[in-house]
């Protein structure tokens, strides 16, 4: 059932950013099939669908650390990833392979003949840590609620991971700083270890927005947003309100929106929910966030029925992930929450995160299967 919801919400994802991309100015050339967005997503929908199924078969103890010896870690593939998440966060920041877009330098692009590969670094890390900190959470056991030689560790790897993506991505590193202690603090961490290094965190956080003019500005639109003029970022969530405002209660129908033409920025990514909104109104706002509620609560259903404790916890770092990230990118586009570019989760436009959350859908389902076999 989890991936069949997975899968609706992909659907609609590739249905929405075709809409989005509409251009009234732009003929098809079916030679560059991969450099419209539009078609580049229908390719990830298609490919997110096999690799939800396929990760589904996978038997997820595979992740599982069966004991703090090396033969165990290399046998890892979360270890990997992590280090891996690693090489490319500093690959980013000091190879060419790094791009700036939108005044970011957190891509990596690789031309590769007639097609260039773009991915998110941060992407991978996020998922990498969702699922390694279980593994190793539920192999320390009780040493986790040893501050010195469980928590610090732990609490190291995840500052490092999440200072390389502080420095090219705010919004993320907070987001994902957020999920690590989670997942900590449910796998049995005492709520004072989360105390001691929380000056630290706030100081570093406080820093990297005071010395950024431009999170300093999005911070004062959320709060005074009738100060803003249409040069900064008042802009885009002013659109964004206006266009889940004129949706009224069905919308203008699918393809009818016309916050895409030019007028919403990054319209296929962190705002399609705007889109969705203008076109299918209140009643289809309605159906993709149930869609997203039912998702979360089957979750919680397989975290409940899950018989071992690393299931248990891999199962809600994905769940947790999946949810929060929805909520946050729901938040962002209704101006309950500051502007930052968190993609909504199946249904924003990129391969990167279609490709990974589709993996984590599968090991969620993965998780499901093998509880029902007990």
């Amino acid at each position: 059932m989890t991936v069949c919801l997975a899968v609706t919400l992909m659907a609609i994802g590739a249905v929405f950013v075709f809409s989005a991309s509409a251009r009234i100015d732009v003929e098809y050339d079916l030679f560059r099939f991969y450099s419209y967005p539009e078609f580049r997503q229908i390719l990830f929908f298609l490919a997110a669908i096999l690799v939800v199924f396929g990760f589904s078969l996978m038997n997820y103890r595979r992740l599982a650390l069966s004991d703090n010896t090396v033969g165990s870690w290399l046998k890892n593939p979360a270890v990997y990833l992590v280090g891996v998440s690693i090489v490319l966060l500093i690959l980013v920041l000091i190879t060419p392979l790094g791009v700036e877009v939108n005044n970011a330098k957190r891509w990596i692009r690789i031309p590769a003949g007639p097609i260039t590969i773009s991915f998110q670094p941060s992407e991978l890390a996020k998922w990498s840590l969702v699922l390694f900190l279980p593994a190793v959470s539920v192999m320390l056991g009780k040493k986790l609620k040893d501050f010195l030689k469980g928590f610090v560790p732990i609490f190291l790897l995840i500052g490092l991971v999440v200072g390389l993506i502080l420095i090219e991505d705010f919004g993320t590193a907070l987001f994902v700083a957020f999920l690590s202690l989670a997942i900590l603090f449910v796998a049995g961490g005492k709520w004072w270890h989360f105390l001691t290094p929380l000056p630290i965190l706030v100081i570093v956080f406080a820093i990297a927005i005071i010395t950024s003019p431009e999170r300093i500005e999005r911070i004062k639109t959320f709060v005074q947003p009738g100060d803003s003029t249409s040069q900064t970022s008042g802009y885009q969530i002013r659109q964004s309100l206006i266009a889940v405002s004129t949706g009224g209660l069905l919308g203008k129908g699918l393809g009818g929106g016309i916050s895409k033409y030019g007028h919403l920025p990054e319209d296929t990514t962190d705002f399609i929910f705007a889109i969705i909104s203008e076109e299918l109104g209140f009643v289809g706002v309605c159906l993709v966030v149930l869609l997203f509620m039912l998702f979360i609560a089957l979750g919680m259903m397989i975290i409940y029925r899950c018989p071992d404790d690393f299931g248990k916890l891999l199962a809600f770092g994905i769940v947790l992930t999946i949810g929060l990230q929805a909520a946050v990118n729901l938040g962002v586009v209704t101006r309950l929450l500051p502007t930052k570019g968190i993609a909504l989760p199946f249904i924003s436009a990129g391969g990167t995160h279609l490709l990974l959350t589709a993996a984590a859908v599968g090991i969620l389902a993965g998780v499901a299967r093998r509880s029902k076999l007990k």
